[in-house]
């Protein structure tokens, strides 16, 4: 819809909506670039703490994609008129306590009356114009690191629809509790070649992967084997616990991929499987991503190599080569 619209000139937009990035990057002096976010949604566990932390995790993870530091926040809170107020107290606190942990403030926010429960955040970061992670910039013969297992999408839906064993669900809780500040500050702290990155988020691995390689103009090519997977989130699709989002994520993304190899069915939904407070995916030079594992590892940070980027996409050739 927004394309839709007439286009505004300003040449301090250094990341706008044209490539479907995760954030927003406005240039204010040559040293310092404001990141933009905006993020909210219904609960996707039933804790309402937990709901919080994972709203607020999901907020931030926009501002690191980018390569940001999260200065200020802003809550929006949907909530019901007869609502229990010690439920969105709960709520607030979670969230809070990841801002806190973040380092970002937050600074007030706006409420309105809903029939449905709905929370996040809007988060305001700064970032060096010169050292802008987007997702334009993929290379030939980059690697792809991930650094989430996938899952959450499932195995939040078994939540809503049946019991589960509780290691499951710890898996997918810890997952979508974590913020993506860690391997941002690892990159950052190394000399890597890192020429893209986006937060694996609603649109599933593939979707993200899609905008990745768009934004590029390359062609990915993906190793399933080598795909990390939450304990517990196959079991969940085998059990039909399969969001509507990867059934839509299928319909929109599944024309430009190509499956080089048999892929059973059930991983075929794990990869348009929409997450909740993802991973990273990083797009970096094949002489770096050795040492950049190792930094990844060595600060605590879970991360795997998926695959690669194979070369510049040709029109009609599949954006994503699923091996």
């Amino acid at each position: 819809m927004l394309r839709k619209l007439p286009r505004q000139s300003d040449a301090n937009v250094i990341v706008g909506f044209e490539t479907a990035d995760d954030a927003g990057v406005y240039r204010i002096t040559p040293d310092l670039a404001l990141v933009q976010t905006i993020d909210f949604f219904t609960p996707v566990v039933d804790d309402p703490f937990s709901f919080g932390q994972i709203a607020a995790v999901n907020a931030l993870s926009d501002v690191y994609a980018m390569g940001g530091r999260p200065l200020t926040a802003l809550a929006m809170v949907c909530f019901p008129e007869r609502g229990d107020l010690e439920v969105l107290g709960e709520i607030m606190a979670g969230g809070l306590s990841k801002m806190i942990e973040a380092g970002c403030t937050v600074l007030g926010g706006h409420s309105v009356r809903d029939t449905e429960i709905k929370f996040g955040y809007s988060v305001t970061g700064v970032v060096h114009p010169q050292r802008v992670f987007a997702n334009a910039g993929a290379k030939p013969g980059d690697r792809l690191i991930l650094t989430k297992a996938l899952g959450t999408g499932a195995i939040s839906t078994a939540i809503k629809k049946q019991e589960i064993p509780d290691a499951w669900m710890q898996s997918a809780l810890k997952s979508m509790t974590t913020l993506n500040k860690a391997p941002i500050e690892a990159i950052q702290a190394g000399q890597f070649s890192v020429h893209a990155v986006t937060d694996i988020t609603g649109f599933g691995l593939i979707g993200h992967a899609l905008e990745l390689a768009a934004a590029s103009s390359v062609q990915l090519r993906l190793y399933t084997p080598d795909i990390p997977v939450l304990e517990g989130a196959l079991e969940c699709i085998d059990r039909g616990c399969i969001p509507g989002g990867t059934h839509s994520n299928r319909e929109f993304a599944e024309k430009d991929i190509e499956y080089v190899s048999d892929v059973p069915e059930r991983f075929k939904a794990l990869l348009f499987d929409p997450q909740t407070a993802g991973g990273l995916l990083i797009s970096v030079s094949g002489a770096d991503v050795g040492q950049l594992l190792q930094q990844l590892q060595e600060q605590g940070v879970f991360a795997a190599e998926i695959g690669d980027v194979v070369g510049e996409g040709q029109d009609g050739d599949p954006r994503i080569l699923i091996v």
